[in-house]
C-alpha cells in the first residue's frame, strides 16, 4: 500500500530574537516575548518622523530580525552591485535554503551524484518594501539600471523560487505559492503533493517576510488589526490585536520511506494536509 507520510528532515530559519530554530525553540520554551521596545532614537534612526513620536496612538515596539542587512554574496556568486539592488527578502531566503539542505544532511551536488533524485522548490515571499522606500526612491540607481532590472530580475516576488533552483542548481519543481498569511502552509502542502506524485524526490517548502524601513514602531488605530500595546496576547481577554513583524522559515521534506532509507534524522512526520480557500 502506498504511504502519503513525508518526513520533515531538516529545517532552518531566522526569527526576531533567534538567528536560527534553536534559538526560536529556546526563546518558545522559556516563554521570551521577543517584540522589543524602541527608544526615540532608535526609532528616528529607523525613519520614524518626529510627528510620530509625538502621536500619543504611535506604539514604539517592534520585531527586529538581526543582520538583516547581511548577505553572503561571494558564497553565491554575486557582485556587490547585484547584491545591493536584491530584496532583502531573496537574501536571507536564499541563505537559509542552503542551511536547511546542510541541516538535511543533503548538499545538492551529493544528493544528485547519489542518485537521490531531484529537489524542488515551493516558497513565498511578502511584499517588496526594499523596492519602494530604497530602490524606486534612488533616482541615479533607477536611471542606471533600468527599472526592468530592479523590479524583475532582481526583486519580484515570482522570481524567489526559482533563484533558488537556479542558484543552488535544484532540479525539480520551482513554484511560487502567494495565499496571504497561509502561503508557508500552502507551500507545505503543494511541496507533500509533489513528492507523493514522484515529481521530486525532496523539497524546500516555506516562506518569508522582512520589512523595510526595519524596526519601525506603528500607529495604533481603533477598529483595526494591530495590538493597542504592542504586544501579543492570543486567545486572552485581555488582547488588543497583533503586532506584524519579520520572520523566515523552510523545512525540507522527503517521502517517509525514503527517509528511513536513508537513515535520515526525522524532526517530525506529516500524516496530511488539505487546503480551502483560505490556505
Amino acid at each position: 500500500m502506498k504511504s502519503n507520510r513525508i518526513a520533515i528532515i531538516g529545517m532552518a530559519g531566522r526569527f526576531p530574537g533567534a538567528r536560527n530554530t534553536a534559538e526560536f525553540w529556546r526563546n518558545l520554551r522559556d516563554g521570551v516575548e521577543s517584540i522589543r521596545d524602541r527608544t526615540g532614537a532608535e526609532l528616528l534612526a529607523a525613519g520614524a518622523s518626529p510627528a510620530d513620536l509625538a502621536n500619543p496612538d504611535y506604539v514604539k515596539r517592534a520585531s527586529i530580525l538581526d543582520d538583516v542587512s547581511l548577505f553572503d554574496a561571494a558564497f553565491f556568486g554575486f557582485s556587490p552591485r547585484d547584491a545591493s539592488i536584491m530584496d532583502p527578502q531573496h537574501r536571507h531566503f536564499l541563505e537559509c535554503a542552503w542551511e536547511a539542505l546542510e541541516d538535511a544532511a543533503h548538499p545538492p551536488q551529493q544528493f544528485h551524484e547519489s542518485g537521490g533524485g531531484s529537489i524542488g522548490v515551493f516558497a513565498g515571499s511578502g511584499m517588496n518594501t526594499y523596492l519602494i522606500h530604497n530602490l524606486l526612491a534612488n533616482r541615479r540607481l533607477l536611471a542606471s539600471s533600468g527599472l526592468f532590472q530592479l523590479k524583475q530580475t532582481g526583486n519580484d516576488k515570482d522570481v524567489l523560487a526559482t533563484r533558488v533552483s537556479y542558484q543552488l542548481d535544484l532540479r525539480g519543481p520551482s513554484i511560487n505559492v502567494q495565499t496571504a498569511c497561509s502561503t508557508s502552509l500552502v507551500a507545505v502542502h503543494l511541496a507533500c503533493q509533489s513528492l507523493l506524485n514522484f515529481e521530486c524526490d525532496m523539497a524546500l517548502a516555506g516562506g518569508v517576510t522582512i520589512e523595510i524601513p526595519h524596526g519601525l514602531g506603528y500607529i495604533y488605530r481603533e477598529g483595526e488589526i494591530q495590538s493597542r500595546d504592542g504586544h501579543c496576547r492570543p486567545f486572552d481577554a485581555s488582547s488588543s490585536g497583533t503586532v506584524f513583524s519579520s520572520g523566515l522559515g523552510i523545512v525540507v521534506l522527503r517521502r517517509l520511506e525514503d527517509a528511513l532509507a536513508d537513515h535520515d534524522h526525522i524532526r517530525a512526520v506529516i500524516l496530511g494536509s488539505a487546503i480551502n480557500n483560505d490556505g
